[in-house]
């Protein structure tokens, strides 16, 4: 009986099954997430000067997705976080954790 049952179930919905059921063995810690305002005021930081218009050119992005990006209201590309490492000499790391290595 339980052969016919696992031939109508995918392995998908059977491991969902165990983790569900076991669900407070597999409790795993939350990992931190990122604080996109901190992020944002870094950028506004390194921007100086410098219009949102002509750095949101250099990042190929719209000046409002920079402004959005500055509030904290969305979160920077690998391409941006690059794009600025690059421009301002500073780490990805130090963009996004404050942090240098």
């Amino acid at each position: 009986m339980s052969v016919v049952c696992l031939a109508t179930y995918s392995m998908e919905n059977i491991l969902y099954g165990i983790q569900m059921r076991f669900k407070r063995y597999f409790l795993l810690p939350r990992k931190p997430k990122a604080d996109l305002t901190v992020i944002g005021s870094r950028i506004r930081a390194l921007r100086g000067d410098v219009p949102q218009e002509e750095l949101a050119d250099y990042l190929y992005i719209r000046q409002g997705q920079l402004s959005k990006i500055e509030n904290g209201k969305a979160a920077p590309s690998i391409e941006v976080l690059i794009l600025l490492s690059e421009r301002f000499h500073k780490s990805v790391d130090w963009i996004l954790r404050g942090k240098v290595n």
